[in-house]
């Protein structure tokens, strides 16, 4: 269990929406948000061995979609953001307050800052950053290929059965992983 997760993935929410409008000028497409949580996820676990979000996502054909926030659009409001619909299947997100970002590490910051400054500009179109979700994370396309909408494994992100090394064959994500899921796995019995 990821410490203030809630929290976190409220803020992100509100941190991409915001951001997204202050360096475009218009509203955060939900699905941009979702391009936008699942690269902080995946690249972040890329580098560090965990999730800052722990969301559980779907492999959808155009790239991750964070499940519980999909299903709950239509009544998502926090304290500093909420979905709004705007077409028939269209949400954009707003944001109402400035997040809280005292929740996230510095490495973490930096990740979302760096998506930011990527992909929070009036050329770059969602297609743009779905094709980046669908290259730039492993795990989507492992489990797109078997298994079109089922859930993403995290440890997908990792080669395969990375567990059966050697301790000191591992990288520093990989054993990070590793120490991650056992204190997941610990927290739920």
């Amino acid at each position: 269990m990821i410490a203030y997760q809630k929290e976190k993935v409220e803020n992100a929410v509100c941190f991409f929406a915001s951001k997204h409008k202050e360096y475009t000028g218009k509203n955060l497409y939900q699905t941009s948000l979702f391009k936008y949580l699942a690269l902080f996820e995946f690249e972040y676990l890329k580098k560090h061995g965990r999730p800052p979000l722990g969301l559980k996502y779907l492999a959808m054909e155009k790239g991750p979609v964070p499940v519980d926030i999909y299903k709950e659009r239509d009544h998502y409001k926090t304290s500093c953001a909420y979905f709004k619909k705007v077409d028939e299947n269209k949400y954009v997100v707003i944001s109402t307050a400035k997040p809280n970002m005292d929740y996230f590490s510095p490495s973490e910051m930096d990740e979302m800052i760096r998506l930011i400054k990527i992909y929070a500009d009036e050329f770059v179109r969602t297609k743009t950053m779905s094709e980046a979700t669908h290259h730039e994370i492993k795990a989507w396309r492992e489990t797109y290929q078997k298994n079109p909408n089922g859930e993403i494994d995290f440890k997908l992100t990792f080669e395969k059965d990375f567990e059966k090394k050697e301790s000191k064959d591992h990288s520093i994500a990989e054993e990070s992983f590793l120490i991650y899921k056992a204190i997941e796995k610990a927290g739920s019995h």
